[in-house]
């Protein structure tokens, strides 16, 4: 009898439809997973999370299975170890999200997950059939395994049913979506659901991002009372921890990040996979001397070097002078080309085009708008020139109330802030310097001048909206809170300023429908998980 069991567990940054490079990072983790007796890798791991519609597609579902028995040949180079992977299994009509135990050649098991979440991000009742009653247990040496998916941990019945049928340890495969506070969340979640029961668990989750979601990793081992190992945050690892009498020894620990350090590294994760998954050669991005575009260009340079980022200041009659000193100065500092190229000849062109139609009509924000939409097509056009996706550079707080330019600053591929409040760019801005105070990468202008979209003489953000620090709290009762205006005004703020913010939320829809997306962030995003009507006559 073996008196240990080494469980590996497979941080793998999977894509979706990518069936033979996810089958490659399942065979590598075998690989080096090969002295072990279990590999555990995440949910749905042979497609990638989530597939979306191409679950409705019957050579993608044939595909899916031809990789599936490549891997269960694959399996015979390593006889000893259970290999547990994740696919879509479609039976008798029916699809089923599903984790088979492969052996040898052979798959021992097959689990089918029970509880299908249907909420913020998640579809997955448009796809699949819940599992029924069957349970899924194994034996290596005197230990007991049971199989799990995701959400099945969340509710006590599929737990429970693994421990009676006997299981010691539980292996949960996830992929488990990053946002602010999950990771906690999570693990209070498995251990109060494992010390109701009495058993071990094994987290394994999938890291990197899949268009707008992250996943963070934070893959772990734990026991009722304690976290016994831990995989560091979002990047692809192997995490091996040893099961003896059917308790998990404590094995490596990678200490968890300041939340600032784990939102950080959460937008540079989603866009190095945005871009190097989709094939772009690099980023170019409108640099405006101000914090929103500065935030966005330091995360692209972490994302994907600063040789392959450009940046381009586009000034016009109302762009200050420190607006392109400091544009030049953290342009200096990251090591990123700077192009300047002014919008005013363009600018005049538009006016001359349009003189006969605006005749006698006094300017307004029409010809604020052409300012920014003059920037977009410039940046659009080096994008189709040279193959480099454009980053717009928006905020949240500005997305939420539509401070923003349709084909102007919303033209882009990805927008990297679009779930980051003003307030929270700020205070990344700050953390980052703080992090480097020698030599701090961005210019303490940057973070004290007053906000202005130098679209006029004069213009400052809060000539049209409240003060952000207002504006956030508002919008964050509202948006992630739920709340209605009566509990926001009871809370403290002001009955006109309530009502002015959220008539322009809902006026801005039409608007977030048209931005590109971006990595959610926090408990609910302007993306799958926001779905207001367009054409909506109710008034909040």
């Amino acid at each position: 009898m073996i008196e240990k069991v080494v469980v590996s567990m497979a941080q793998l940054n999977q894509t979706a439809g990518d069936l033979e490079g996810n089958f490659k990072r399942i065979a590598e983790a075998a690989e080096k997973a090969k002295h072990s007796d279990i590999l555990v890798t995440p949910e749905l791991s042979l497609c990638g999370y989530p597939p979306e519609d191409l679950l409705f597609l019957d050579s993608f579902l044939e595909d899916c299975a031809k990789k599936l028995n490549e891997l269960v040949e694959y399996s015979t180079r390593f006889p000893k170890l259970h290999i547990l992977a994740g696919y879509p299994l479609k039976e008798a009509g029916r699809l089923y999200n599903v984790v088979s135990v492969i052996l040898n050649g052979k798959i021992l098991l097959t689990y089918r997950k029970k509880n299908l979440p249907n909420y913020g991000v998640f579809d997955e009742e448009r796809y699949f059939t819940p599992g029924g009653e069957d349970v899924c247990t194994f034996d290596v040496g005197d230990t007991r395994f049971g199989v799990n998916i995701c959400e099945d941990i969340w509710f006590p019945e599929a737990p429970s049913q693994a421990k009676e049928q006997g299981a010691q340890v539980l292996l949960i495969a996830n992929a488990s979506p990053f946002e602010e506070g999950k990771e906690e969340q999570r693990l209070n979640m498995v251990r109060r659901h494992v010390n109701a029961i009495g058993m071990d668990a094994c987290y394994v989750n999938m890291c990197g991002a899949q268009d707008e979601i992250v996943f963070d990793g934070e893959t772990f081992a734990c026991s009722a009372d304690e976290v016994l190992a831990r995989a560091p945050h979002m990047k692809e690892s192997l995490l091996s921890v040893e099961v003896r009498k059917g308790r998990i020894c404590r094995g490596e620990d990678s200490q968890p990040l300041s939340d600032w350090a784990v939102l950080y590294e959460a937008l540079v994760v989603s866009m190095r996979d945005y871009i190097n998954k989709n094939g772009f050669k690099g980023v170019v991005l409108g640099l405006s001397g101000g914090v929103d575009s500065a935030l966005v260009l330091k995360i692209a340079v972490d994302a994907v070097g600063n040789d392959k980022v450009l940046a381009v200041m586009m000034p016009s009659v109302y762009t200050s002078s420190l607006s392109r000193g400091d544009a030049a100065k953290l342009a200096s500092r990251l090591g990123v080309r700077l192009e300047t190229i002014s919008i005013q000849d363009g600018y005049t062109a538009f006016e001359f085009m349009l003189a006969k139609q605006f005749n006698g009509m006094p300017h307004d924000v029409t010809e604020e708008n052409l300012q920014a939409r003059i920037r977009g097509v410039i940046l659009m056009a080096i994008s189709n020139k040279f193959g480099s996706m454009v980053a717009t550079t928006g905020n949240k707080s500005e997305m939420a109330v539509g401070y923003s330019t349709l084909y102007g600053d919303l033209a882009g591929g990805f927008a990297v802030i679009k779930d980051v409040y003003k307030t929270q760019v700020y205070a990344l801005c700050r953390w980052i310097n703080e992090c480097s105070k020698e030599n701090p990468v961005f210019p303490e202008t940057i973070l004290t001048r007053a906000p202005s979209a130098e679209l006029r003489e004069n213009q400052k953000d809060q000539d049209s909206l409240p003060d952000y620090s207002v504006l956030d709290e508002i919008l964050r009762r509202f948006i992630e809170d739920r709340e209605g205006p009566e509990e926001i005004v009871a809370a403290g703020f002001d009955r006109a300023v309530v009502d002015k913010v959220l008539r322009m939320v809902s006026r801005a829809e039409y608007k977030r429908r048209q931005s590109p997306i971006g990595p959610k962030v926090t408990k609910v995003a302007f993306g799958r998980d926001w779905r207001f009507p367009v054409t909506n006559k109710y008034r909040l």
